[in-house]
């Protein structure tokens, strides 16, 4: 692919007409004009009571989530990230895809010419479904590669390319024991502490697949350094593609007792927090945080830790309605949790104070949200003991949008 081939034409729909960013989270104003959640939300804030784009005088400064807008930026934003790993100088186009019949050949070279011939076989997989087929099945092949990820001594450069082609076919590897390995793990954790963003995030897919019971979950996480290394990856200030990763591997591993307990020694509801604050992170990064803050509120460490940050309390109250159905589904039962289960005072007095918690609660109970989250909400108001009436009267109209379920 030539550098020609790389440059990326941003639909002008899908920049903001603010910022002139392409959305995160795109809504529209009573003019239909859509803009970025955190612009608009800021001109707003400022005064503002007109149109930008416009400048036509706002009846309502009410915005509404623009979610068919969002879903073909999410499709563009994927298809682009694809374009960029497949880009990867590791596998230049000019490198002819080999026939079946050469593959063999090229596996049996591996050990003489690893890199030339792995960039071929890359190719090789890249090119279909069948191809990634044959490959997995190919005699030696994942022998090969599994022997290279247990030595040490090996190259950064070509375990990235190993973790590239094992990515490409692991849907089809019907053994991934060898990946749980001690030597393998660490030749993933390496590849997590001084590989490339998107060498990281397709060993993270590769951790991801792996764990699929408690043993396996166990060996990932007791791997001394890699659930640290997870947990760092989640720093607001990285890719966000490859923070998504590592939130989905985290989701992966997370179940086991032992598990959710070291990944809190590791402050990992801190880095939660701050991406939950963060106003401009995907749809997606904000899900997959309330779901693992779900999962340690019942936790007795991670509930300890939830009920006394009042921050973190607040921010959770702020995403029900606001972001997703699913986000609003974690959120009331991380709440649910904490007020009502387990009966933490300080988390009810941080949830009272929040700015609309409790009109949020009402009206998730008149919506058509899951039966579930409808008594969540029931119960968190007979908690508080909040007369609806007096709560509606509190909810201020002026700049936010109730999204229904």
């Amino acid at each position: 692919m030539g550098r020609d081939d790389l440059y990326i034409t941003v639909p002008s729909l899908f920049r903001c007409p603010i910022s002139l960013d392409v959305m995160k989270s795109p809504v529209s104003l009573c003019t239909g004009v859509t803009y970025d959640r955190a612009s608009i939300q800021r001109w707003l804030d400022s005064g503002n009571n007109t149109c930008p784009a416009t400048m036509q005088v706002l009846q309502s400064k009410e915005f509404v989530p623009n979610r068919n807008l969002q879903r073909l930026i999410q499709i563009w934003s994927d298809s682009v990230a694809y374009r960029q790993v497949d880009a990867e100088p590791a596998a230049p186009s000019s490198v002819a895809v080999p026939s079946q019949d050469q593959v063999k050949l090229l596996v049996k070279q591996l050990d003489n010419n690893c890199s030339s011939s792995l960039t071929k076989i890359t190719c090789f997989a890249r090119e279909s479904e069948e191809n990634r087929e044959f490959l997995a099945r190919t005699d030696g092949f994942l022998n090969a590669v599994f022997d290279f990820m247990r030595n040490a001594e090996s190259e950064i450069k070509l375990i990235e390319q190993i973790v590239r082609v094992l990515d490409l076919i692991q849907s089809k590897i019907l053994d991934k024991k060898p990946l749980l390995e001690s030597n393998c793990l660490s030749t993933i954790l390496l590849v997590l502490q001084r590989g490339t963003s998107d060498s990281q995030i397709q060993s993270l897919r590769l951790l991801e697949s792996t764990a699929i019971d408690g043993e396996s979950k166990l060996k990932i996480a007791e791997k001394d350094g890699l659930v640290l290394e997870l947990v760092k990856s989640l720093n607001k200030e990285k890719d966000q593609r490859l923070i998504e990763a590592s939130l989905s591997c985290l989701i992966a591993i997370i179940k086991p007792k032992r598990v959710k307990t070291k990944l809190i020694q590791y402050r990992i509801i801190p880095e939660l927090n701050n991406l939950l604050s963060e106003p401009n992170i995907s749809v997606s990064i904000v899900e997959k945080s309330l779901k693992l803050l779900e999962t340690l509120s019942f936790c007795k460490e991670g509930r300890s830790e939830i009920r006394h940050d009042s921050i973190l309390l607040q921010a959770i109250v702020q995403k029900v309605l606001k972001v997703s159905n699913k986000s609003t589904e974690h959120a009331v039962t991380v709440l649910w949790s904490v007020c009502c289960l387990f009966r933490e005072e300080k988390a009810r007095e941080a949830v009272v104070s929040s700015s609309n918690g409790m009109t949020k609660f009402l009206l998730l109970m008149q919506s058509d949200c899951s039966s579930a989250i409808r008594q969540m909400s029931a119960d968190l108001l007979k908690i508080f003991r909040i007369n609806s009436n007096s709560c509606l009267a509190s909810y201020d109209t002026k700049t936010t949008h109730i999204m229904p379920c």
